[in-house]
């Protein structure tokens, strides 16, 4: 059995070992991106507004784990997905066995079932320095993890994932063999609110289909 870091991965190794592969639409995504969620409150807005004036002043500087600590990080905090049903999880181990190669890492953040450790994983959350860094592809790294997440499960639901790169974000949807990757959405202007309103909208779904 050939074992395979996820950080190795890139869609090119993922399209041609997995048989996957990536289309325009789907329902699961456009239902993600379009999901209705109470309207934001004021002190959300404001607090958003705070961390995308820290990220005006310092995305060209910031290395990976600033960008991370200093803007990710606080808006999943506010999004907040802690429930009963799952919990989010920051640098976990994951792996599965997927034909003969063994899947495995540690993707920057997971939400998974699970209180104290993570089990069936349904997102998975690559983020990557402002600048381009040639030791890995958001992107691959992001959905192999989410390949790991469709094996734990047994392939029952679609997986949801998001890739950052700087001040943009691209969410992705897989289901059995096909991916979508959605356009990018740049949260140094008016679209972090929706890059907020999508992350509370997969809050929903994942409270929809984990029983």
């Amino acid at each position: 059995m050939q074992k395979i870091n996820l950080k190795d991965c890139t869609l090119s190794f993922l399209d041609d070992t997995f048989g996957l592969e990536e289309i325009a639409q789907s329902s699961h995504l456009d239902y993600w991106l379009n999901k209705s969620i109470k309207p934001l409150t004021e002190i959300e807005k404001q607090y958003l507004l705070i961390l995308q004036n820290k990220l005006l002043s310092n995305i060209r500087d910031w290395n990976e784990q600033e960008l991370l600590s200093n803007f990710i990080v606080p808006v999943f905090t506010l999004v907040n997905f802690t429930t009963l049903k799952f919990n989010d999880f920051a640098e976990r181990n994951v792996k599965a066995t997927i034909s003969e190669y063994e899947l495995s890492g540690n993707p920057d953040g997971i939400i998974a079932t699970g209180r104290r450790e993570p089990k069936i994983p349904y997102f998975a959350f690559q983020e990557y320095k402002p600048q381009t860094d040639p030791t890995g592809e958001p992107q691959g790294q992001c959905l192999a993890a989410m390949l790991v997440g469709q094996a734990l499960n047994g392939n029952t639901q679609p997986i949801y994932g998001c890739y950052v790169i700087g001040k943009d974000w691209n969410f992705v949807v897989l289901e059995n063999k096909k991916y979508v990757i959605s356009k990018s959405f740049a949260v140094d202007d008016d679209e972090i609110f929706e890059v907020y309103r999508i992350l509370q909208g997969l809050k929903e779904i994942l409270l929809e289909i984990i029983k």
